[in-house]
């Protein structure tokens, strides 16, 4: 199991009262396996996944990745977690203007301690595995909506981290270019075998998924694909 969350409450504080987001969520997620969270506005899917990508810490509950607990007090443990063993794709891309998109990859190995010719090759690898080899150099501003968002893919994947998450990662692209970023996911997640949780309001994306869950006023709910 690459991702296993165990009754994970948040709570916030508004004023004099305390506010829980999330009331006991357990999910888990295999190697190979996708699997999408759906959820209307408010219902604290970016609170969740805040906190297994290990950038929140819950209130209270337990969360283990790749078979490891997380100690979750610990901050430093949790950046080095988030480093190494998570890669993150966002629904802005967050690509560094002023570098191509080999050199996006490389700076987001440099940050998890890759270096020189090592990071090079590395990002160079996952720029080939996204298809775009013949945009290597290319800055954002030269690229396309659904070129750039496979950079984020190509720097999610680099360094092989067992975990990916997905923030909304069709949401600023067309159906068609949308289709061919998932189908791109899914080849990807299958092949190299990592575990991939995607957040979305997007149902083309249950067509890649292996399940869907659904989370609603702080609860989740496991649904069946048959049905949707």
């Amino acid at each position: 199991m690459i991702l296993e969350a165990k009754n994970i409450h948040k709570s916030f504080r508004e004023g004099r009262e305390s506010v829980e987001v999330l009331k006991g969520i357990s999910l888990e997620v295999s190697r190979g396996e996708i699997v999408a969270l759906e959820g209307p506005s408010g219902s604290g899917k970016t609170t969740l996944l805040s906190i297994i990508g290990c950038i929140l810490t819950p209130t209270s509950g337990e969360l283990a990745i790749d078979g490891k607990r997380l100690n979750l007090g610990n901050r430093a443990n949790l950046t080095a977690i988030r480093r190494k063993q998570i890669g993150f794709v966002f629904q802005q891309f967050n690509l560094f203007p002023a570098l191509s998109a080999v050199e996006n990859v490389e700076y987001t190995l440099n940050v998890k301690g890759w270096q020189g010719r090592k990071a090079r090759k590395e990002a160079e690898r996952v720029i080939e595995a996204v298809e775009l080899g013949d945009r290597a150099k290319y800055l954002p501003r030269d690229m396309s909506g659904g070129q750039k968002q496979r950079v984020a893919i190509a720097r999610a994947l680099a360094g092989s981290p067992p975990l990916l998450l997905a923030d909304e990662p069709t949401a600023n692209l067309d159906s068609v270019v949308g289709m061919q970023v998932l189908e791109l996911f899914r080849t990807l997640a299958k092949r190299e075998n990592r575990g991939l949780l995607i957040v979305t309001h997007d149902h083309k994306v249950r067509t890649i998924c292996d399940r869907v869950l659904r989370i609603d006023s702080g609860r989740i709910f496991d649904e069946q694909l048959a049905a949707a």
